[in-house]
């Protein structure tokens, strides 16, 4: 996946991508976004929602949270808010209150997908 003349780095999600995430019954929601700050500038948020908006996909949702992998993905592409919403569907069985996952309302989610590795260009770090 390394270009040429680009160097690449794994790292985790969470450098530069922000989290939210919950339940709806047995769905998990997962916002994931980059911040636009005054100090990177315009240049390197869009690319770097450029990379992230390009990098969500159903397959890597699955990579990222493995225990996915059999179960229906939607990734929705939201660029001019600079990131993406997904919803997994069923991944807390029939809903909280039945939910074996340790995570029963999916609310640590995004952390955990965050803590995530991937693959990044050095010039978006």
């Amino acid at each position: 996946m390394e270009q040429v003349g680009h160097q690449v780095r794994r790292v985790p999600l969470g450098t530069f991508v922000h989290a939210r995430s919950g339940d709806k019954g047995g769905d998990a929601n997962l916002g994931l976004w980059v911040a636009r700050d005054d100090v990177d500038g315009a240049e390197v948020w869009q690319a770097r929602v450029a990379w992230l908006t390009a990098l969500i996909t159903p397959a890597k949702v699955r990579e990222l949270v493995p225990e996915a992998a059999d179960l229906d993905i939607e990734v929705h592409r939201l660029s001019n808010l600079g990131g993406v919403n997904v919803l997994i569907r069923g991944l807390l069985g029939q809903g909280v209150a039945s939910s074996t996952r340790f995570d029963p309302q999916a609310k640590g989610l995004g952390e955990w997908v965050r803590s995530r590795m991937v693959t990044v260009d050095e010039g978006l770090l």
